[in-house]
């Protein structure tokens, strides 16, 4: 490894990433039929970009690139309270504490900066926002392996992590890429709620909760029913993995759910205005698709808990100024009613 690598490895630790490794600016070629078939059987979603050259050629994005560095940080942090509320609706540990792009982005500059002080560089760089496929960056520049469920696992933090990446014009070494520990271990497959892993390393997004709970468009009567109560992101095929087990955790309190615990009030967040909403969940990742699809979230775990005493909190927005509220609150009020005569 160079000076430089090592360089950037030492001041990456003192910003606050948890990994740092290193891959060079060759087309990810290796991905590209499996992205053509995914388009081609309408498996890319409304998040992604669609322009598949652009995904897979770093040099695209920025010609001079020669290398890229890929950043991580664990999200696993320790905790477990819940809140006293009645009606909770779940988040993902994904949206826990202050929304991840921003923490990143603030590393990644931090970074860069540090690196400006020895080598005047071109560079850009992406939390989760560039048209590159950040998964398969992170796996070529050896973080971790695809587990089954399309995650990157990395040895010492396992799946919970989030990754940016710096497009350069330096002249880095690769690191290795690390071997592949899955076996044949299919516990996140059997436990997929929804059946979105069809196969081994094969994911259909448009089946997955994550996806179902950001999405705007029309979520199928079948997989609300499978949505249970949560209102943003899914951690289902994560909690069984192995490799999350006995790992390090995260320590970085901007993670920390100290708001919210991980869950939402549905009874405050069908009720609460724009203004409101804001000023309390503005801060987490959840918030960026607003309020109203959580509110619609909101209303599928309520069908989901079935419990015909909360239809009173549904009636009000029979009349709610969005069409979409409308539809989700007259369907779960129907679920309830059913599953109420079901039982007499």
């Amino acid at each position: 490894m160079n000076k430089l690598n090592q360089y950037i490895i030492e001041k990456s630790k003192e910003v606050g990433m948890d990994i740092c490794r290193f891959t060079d600016a060759s087309p990810l070629k290796n991905i590209k039929d499996y992205l053509i078939c995914r388009q081609e059987n309408n498996r890319m979603t409304e998040f992604e970009e669609k322009n598949i050259d652009l995904r897979i050629d770093p040099r695209l994005t920025l010609p001079s690139c020669k290398s890229i560095i890929v950043l991580g940080v664990s999200y696993n942090v320790d905790y477990s309270e819940k809140p006293d509320y009645r009606l909770k609706g779940k988040l993902s540990k994904s949206s826990w504490g202050i929304d991840y792009h921003r923490v990143l982005r603030e590393k990644i500059e931090l970074l860069i900066e540090e690196i400006k002080k020895i080598e005047e560089f071109q560079y850009k760089y992406f939390v989760d926002t560039g048209p590159l496929v950040d998964r398969e960056l992170a796996v070529r520049a050896g973080v971790g392996y695809y587990g089954k469920n399309n995650l990157v696992i990395n040895d010492d933090y396992g799946s919970f992590i989030f990754l940016g990446h710096i497009l350069t014009d330096l002249d880095l070494d690769p690191s290795e890429r690390v071997e592949n520990k899955c076996g044949d271990c299919d516990l996140c497959l059997k436990a997929c709620p929804t059946g979105a892993l069809e196969a081994p390393y094969r994911v259909n997004p448009k089946k997955c909760i994550s996806y179902l709970t950001q999405t705007k468009d029309n979520i199928p009567e079948e997989l609300r029913r499978k949505m249970g109560i949560k209102l943003y992101g899914c951690d289902t095929c994560q909690l069984v993995c192995p490799k999350n087990k006995g790992i390090r955790k995260s320590c970085h309190e901007d993670f920390i759910p100290t708001i919210t615990r991980g869950y939402m009030d549905l009874e405050e967040l069908l009720q609460m205005s724009n203004r409101q909403f804001k000023e309390k969940y503005g801060h987490m990742a959840g918030s960026w698709r607003g309020k109203n699809t959580l509110k619609r979230n909101a209303l599928i775990a309520l069908a989901n808990m079935k419990k015909e005493e909360n239809i009173k909190l549904i009636l009000p927005l029979l009349k709610d100024d969005n069409p979409m509220i409308r539809e989700y609150a007259q369907w779960a009020i129907e679920n309830i009613f059913l599953t109420s005569l079901s039982k007499k």
